[in-house]
């Protein structure tokens, strides 16, 4: 199965200070390029702030739009400015945890911090979010666990039946 035809997604990073040029966001580079290789229509990453209504208003304006995907990278740790899961709860009207735990499960073997990440994934409407870490070897696990499951899932968010 490959990926519906004219699937979009949106690259999300949240980070003060790459949003404030402080170094270049590597980690939504990375996502993005690899989110392409796998057949999906991606724009460059958008960079914000760890705002929680900042974030929140950018990952509804995504749904609005009709975007299939949205992948964050960055704000899912422990640290007080993390708030990433959280402005993703706020907009989610369906959790999907199963996901979030196979990025983190993916990723325990060789980098135990792996299980510190809160990341959650969701939907909103015809739209799926997921939490990345903010790290290029975080955003590598989590393609790795999505690229083979997104043709099934952008097919039955756009209502695809299940296959045999």
């Amino acid at each position: 199965m490959t990926i519906p035809e004219g699937a979009r997604a949106v690259v999300v990073t949240a980070s003060n200070r790459a949003a404030a040029g402080v170094y270049a966001d590597r980690s939504g580079q990375t996502l993005a390029a690899g989110l392409r290789d796998l057949g999906l229509a991606v724009a460059e990453p958008v960079v914000l702030p760890d705002d929680r209504a900042q974030l929140g208003a950018v990952l509804r304006e995504a749904a609005t739009a009709g975007v299939d995907l949205v992948v964050t990278t960055g704000g899912t740790g422990c640290s007080p400015t993390d708030i990433t899961p959280e402005a993703t709860r706020d907009v989610i009207q369906r959790e999907a945890p199963g996901l979030a735990e196979a990025i983190r499960t993916y990723g325990a073997p060789t980098v135990p911090t792996a299980v510190l990440s809160r990341g959650v994934a969701g939907l909103i409407g015809q739209t799926l979010i997921v939490n990345l870490p903010g790290s290029t070897g975080g955003v590598k696990d989590g393609l790795a666990v999505l690229g083979p499951l997104l043709p099934h899932l952008i097919s039955q968010l756009r209502g695809g039946d299940h296959s045999a």
